[in-house]
């Protein structure tokens, strides 16, 4: 099973990747493996040298009990002192956001894949879309000539 935030490569340049760990208590990952995960209004924050993701939905756990867990709540994610400072580094610096690009289990533990990225604006969609088209005509004409 594998969750895509197809928005980000849309929506942002992607810079860097980081593959992480995320700290899920029983019922969040019971629920992740039932598909009910939803990664597209989340976003990374470093906190006291860790880094969150917040707001980032897991839905309830139908044969969970009173312990079940809080949907939307901030989840630590588990990385390497080196990456986080670097990653830290970067938002700081040159004004960067960390977005979650991608969810799957490695090894039957769930990873994601942070996206170290630069928003895009509005002309910048819209080249991109044009090259998108130039490319996929290109091999269409191509392809006919075969």
């Amino acid at each position: 099973m594998e969750i895509v935030n197809r928005r980000v490569k849309h929506d942002y340049f992607i810079i860097d990747t980081y593959e992480a760990g995320i700290a899920l208590t029983g019922t969040e990952i019971k629920a992740v493996r039932a598909g009910s995960v939803n990664i597209k209004d989340c976003y990374g924050r470093v906190k006291n040298n860790e880094v969150y993701l917040i707001n980032m939905y897991i839905g309830e756990y139908k044969e969970g009990n009173i312990f079940n867990h809080d949907e939307t709540r901030s989840r630590k994610l588990l990385l390497h002192k080196k990456e986080i400072k670097k990653i830290d580094e970067a938002i700081s610096k040159e004004g960067l956001t960390i977005v979650p690009y991608k969810l799957y289990f490695k090894n039957n533990i769930l990873k994601v894949e942070l996206c170290v990225c630069k928003g895009k604006k509005n002309y910048d969609k819209r080249e991109t879309i044009k090259q998108r088209d130039i490319q996929r005509d290109i091999e269409k004409r191509t392809k006919n000539y075969r």
